[in-house]
């Protein structure tokens, strides 16, 4: 589910026939409370066995109340629990036609690299079709427009988001623009502090939690800063940002943390907004791609890469 926020707090979403409800379901059950989780987490197990359910059986299935199953229904942007069944249904045909049968389980201790490569892959290629799915084009062409106006981009990631940070800081520069990866709680919070409303604070996190993330971009709203979010929690205290762009996770399993399953959807939003940006940039990305490559030649000749 993709947002783009205004100043004014008004917030577009994609509507439930837009995209898969299953895709919207991976990402939102890890921000829900306990009941419309357990719910979640039932759906998710088993699309087809919950499709015929009425509101009591999935309820009773999931044990869990049926203002449970309503809330979900809710939060997956239905207007009620027939939507959000007949989007079900929908979706769990086309899943069962466009996916490998046999989706692999989570990886075990035992398994042989042969599998471990079969099972990643899968959750991989999962992971990229939902955040596609789920991408508000809208967000993706406002942050685009934001990142090119701007004069200066600092973008703020802790941890494992500190990777995503630096791909996309250097994926600007590469192009010609100002740009800043800054990957230190302190050291984000100082340059927040001094940034202009002609300036772009671009802020990473999976949880939509992390403090030295969050309290950056209080200081950047409070200053008129443009802000752009780039996270895998829908209803995180990241969405407060004016341009909110959601990744979905792979699916985690005990020899794979958050900060690794996150990756992939937010290094695809990142490659689909640089491609965005150069787009816009046009000539002026164009050169300077030229320019570098001619300037690095020698280099790479030196190095025994011609390429």
């Amino acid at each position: 589910m993709g947002a783009v926020r205004g100043r004014a707090g008004t917030t577009a979403i994609t509507s439930a026939a837009s995209a898969s409800v299953l895709a919207r379901l991976r990402s939102l059950v890890p921000t829900l409370s306990r009941g419309p989780a357990a719910v979640g987490r039932t759906v998710l197990d088993d699309p087809r066995l919950a499709v015929p359910m009425t509101v009591q059986q999935l309820a009773a299935h999931s044990q869990a109340s049926e203002a449970s199953v309503i809330r979900l229904a809710q939060a997956a942007g239905c207007s009620g629990y027939r939507e959000f069944r007949t989007l079900l249904a929908a979706a769990a045909a086309q899943e069962e036609v466009s996916r490998p049968s046999g989706l692999p389980a989570d990886i075990s201790v035992g398994d042989d690299p042969v599998v471990v490569v079969a099972k990643l892959a899968a959750e991989e290629r999962q992971a990229l079709a939902d955040t596609a799915a789920n991408l508000d084009v809208a967000a993706l062409e406002a942050t685009a427009d934001a990142i090119v106006a701007a004069r200066r981009i600092v973008i703020a990631g802790i941890g494992a988001s500190g990777l995503v940070a630096e791909d996309l800081s250097t994926k600007l520069e590469r192009i010609g623009l100002t740009a800043r990866a800054v990957t230190e709680g302190h050291m984000a919070m100082t340059l927040t502090v001094l940034m202009e409303p002609d300036e772009l604070l671009v802020v990473i996190s999976a949880s939509g939690e992390t403090t030295d993330i969050i309290e950056p971009l209080a200081a950047a709203r409070e200053a008129g800063v443009p802000t752009v979010a780039l996270t895998v929690r829908p209803r995180s205290t990241l969405t407060s940002a004016d341009h909110v762009l959601i990744g979905v996770a792979a699916r985690e399993s005990g020899m794979r943390s958050a900060a690794m399953s996150s990756r992939t959807g937010q290094l695809f939003i990142v490659d689909v907004l640089f491609t965005l940006v150069f787009q816009r940039c046009g000539a002026r990305a164009r050169d300077a791609v030229g320019t570098s490559h001619r300037r690095l030649a020698p280099r790479r000749r030196k190095a025994g890469n011609p390429s």
